[in-house]
């Protein structure tokens, strides 16, 4: 399984972004999609994650103005990033977890907000 991240930038306080992320491979053996960030000096956190049954699960500080979607084929995950702020700045992961609980990570793609 292959994944690329695309759609980070630099946007203003209150501002929206929307991520996108290509899966390629096995696509049928994975059963989590997620998007995960790490800001420069912190650690990694999950933002939001669906699974193959459409749970869904955001981080407290995301609810309401981040929505992760996929598409029926799960070519696509993707992150709509609305109201964002300067602390919603940092890099910005793909993940993918498969039935026998392999993970794998696509390269991450900036996202700046400024204030």
């Amino acid at each position: 399984v292959q994944l690329q991240a695309s759609g980070g930038g630099l946007v203003q306080d209150g501002g929206s972004l929307r991520l996108s992320c290509a899966v390629r491979g096995s696509r049928n053996s994975i059963d989590i999609w997620a998007w995960y960030r790490q800001a420069a000096g912190k650690q990694r956190e999950l933002v939001a994650r669906i699974s193959r049954g459409d749970d869904l699960d955001y981080a407290d500080s995301v609810k309401g103005r981040f929505t992760i979607s996929r598409d029926t084929a799960a070519t696509m995950i993707s992150l709509q990033m609305n109201s964002l702020k300067p602390e919603d700045t940092a890099v910005y992961s793909c993940y993918a977890r498969d039935r026998w609980s392999m993970n794998y990570w696509g390269k991450g793609t900036q996202v700046t907000v400024s204030s």
